[in-house]
């Protein structure tokens, strides 16, 4: 049977999903992603939005239904992978359904153009927020994540910790409505992604104060470069000595995570 993972979810993928149809799919799921994840952080950091200061519980609620709406939105045209480190995971652990390692190229391709594609809209969202905004660091905040603490080990196993939760968690839960039933209550598939959403959202509020938990390399490069390319007002540096921990962290993350579910059940 073919299968929908989110970032991790499980679901049918429709009868006439094609690999165009899964590329486009990755791309819009993913936009939607850091449309709406990217989005509700710089409504919290910029100056002068209606919502700044609103705080962390916030942006992990945000980044949570963020997840959920693009796996209801893509989720019968490409499985709703929208992270890298999920696909890879999947195709390294052989786990039942696309992406295979032929498939991998495009969904990893979508998810990046996706990515940008989100990260520029919320640019042209918040346009005179910029300007009034005096802290680099904060604009950088809105496209990608940064350490707390910059100590490289740690936070490259936070990376990885947050990752292994996430797909571990997801697949736990895939395998209880797999069942048809969740704790002998009959469930369907439909509400996995918000369960998912949930799983992020726990994430974010127990392992993203350290690294801001990207736990998805698309999430945190696409936006990274879009945050160099454009004409964002004092925006400074992008940070690029540190952008290769949210991207390697994950992926290993990801793997271990996938592997330790198929070796415990």
């Amino acid at each position: 049977m073919s299968h929908l993972l989110l970032g991790t979810a499980i679901l049918k993928l429709g009868p006439d999903a094609t690999g165009a149809s899964r590329f486009t799919a990755e791309v819009i799921g993913t936009a939607i992603l850091i449309l709406f994840g990217d989005g509700v952080v710089a409504a919290v950091l910029l100056a002068k939005s209606k919502a700044e200061n609103a705080g962390w519980i916030v942006i992990t609620t945000g980044w949570a239904l963020a997840v959920a709406m693009a796996v209801y939105a893509t989720a019968a045209y490409s499985g709703a992978f929208i992270n890298p480190a999920v696909a890879i995971a999947w195709a390294v652990t052989d786990q039942p359904g696309p992406p295979n390692w032929g498939q991998l190229w495009y969904y990893i391709l979508g998810q990046l153009i996706g990515a940008m594609i989100g990260a520029t809209l919320v640019y042209l969202a918040y346009y005179g927020h910029w300007k009034e905004t005096e802290d680099p660091g904060l604009k950088l905040a809105v496209f990608s994540t940064g350490p707390a603490i910059r100590n490289t080990v740690q936070n490259l196993m936070t990376e990885i910790i947050g990752t292994i939760a996430l797909v571990f968690g997801v697949l736990a839960i895939i395998n209880h409505f797999a069942a048809g039933t969740l704790v002998g209550i009959s469930v369907g598939n439909g509400f996995i992604p918000l369960i998912i959403g949930f799983l992020v959202w726990v994430i974010g509020l127990a392992l993203g104060g350290p690294t801001g938990y990207a736990i998805n390399p698309a999430r945190d490069l696409g936006p990274r470069i879009m945050h160099a390319v454009l004409p964002i007002p004092g925006k400074g540096t992008s940070d690029w000595e540190y952008a290769w921990i949210p991207v390697v962290g994950p992926i290993i993350g990801g793997i271990i995570g996938a592997a330790l579910f198929n070796l415990f059940y």
